[in-house]
């Protein structure tokens, strides 16, 4: 059997009717929508004209439409998960440093990210959810349309995930991370926390940080585990987020 080395693959192991992602005081999403939804997004970023290897920052609060952003853009582009937190001349530098061909953000944010990027003349990307909705699915809205230069699934050696070092003894510098890494980091992951599919991760850490993307979200999908996305880890709600996720 081949080794699994790209997102889609490593996606495709959950049952249809298993759980992917769950959240505080949402319906659950199955495998088989996650994958649907992956299909969406990458069709909708190719209209866009944003494809393989083309570098999309996210901007997204802790929670399950950050996790699902991540998986669904990485598919077919590269994710560039930055700090929701950040300053205006933090965003100018990251997204700068980054060439971002677009921003992605939820509708009716006012993150200062977004004035950078009209300044920067980069694209906005909006995500529109409905709460009604399973955990984590959204619609992409923007005005943008363009070819694609290299459109559908990522491969192997296409970078899945670009992130920053933290920039404590010189300037941040860019690390990026192919699906055959990432793919090997979450299995590396799973094998030493012997997870199965039977788990369910309750995550509490960034999902714009290495642990939080990797350690939880996907070394659970890819065993086919449950991650329960809650939004960030809050001392007052801790214990009752806790007591309804029921994690393994």
């Amino acid at each position: 059997m081949a080794e699994i080395s790209t997102l889609l693959e490593l996606l495709a192991v959950g049952r249809d009717d298993a759980v992917a992602v769950a959240a505080p005081n949402r319906a659950p999403l199955t495998y088989r929508g996650l994958r649907a939804h992956i299909e969406q997004t990458m069709t909708t970023l190719n209209r866009f004209g944003i494809g393989r290897n083309d570098r999309v920052a996210i901007v997204l609060p802790n929670g399950p439409k950050m996790a699902t952003a991540f998986v669904s853009i990485a598919a077919g582009a590269t994710t560039a998960p930055l700090n929701p937190v950040y300053r205006g001349e933090e965003f100018d530098f990251y997204l700068s440093d980054l060439g971002a061909k677009a921003l992605v953000v939820e509708q009716g944010s006012t993150s200062p990210a977004i004035e950078v990027a009209e300044a920067r003349q980069i694209p906005v990307i909006q995500i529109v959810s409905d709460e009604n909705n399973p955990a984590g699915l959204f619609e992409m809205v923007s005005e943008l349309s363009a070819p694609v230069s290299s459109g559908g699934p990522a491969e192997t050696d296409d970078v899945a995930l670009v992130l920053h070092t933290s920039g404590t003894t010189s300037r941040p510098k860019i690390v990026p991370l192919t699906h055959q890494n990432v793919c090997a980091s979450a299995r590396n992951i799973r094998t030493t926390l012997k997870l199965t599919s039977d788990d369910l991760c309750m995550n509490v850490m960034p999902l714009f940080h290495i642990h939080g993307l990797m350690a939880a979200v996907l070394s659970s999908l890819s065993v086919g585990a449950s991650v329960f996305c809650t939004p960030g880890f809050n001392a007052l709600q801790f214990f009752s987020l806790l007591e309804e996720a029921n994690p393994t």
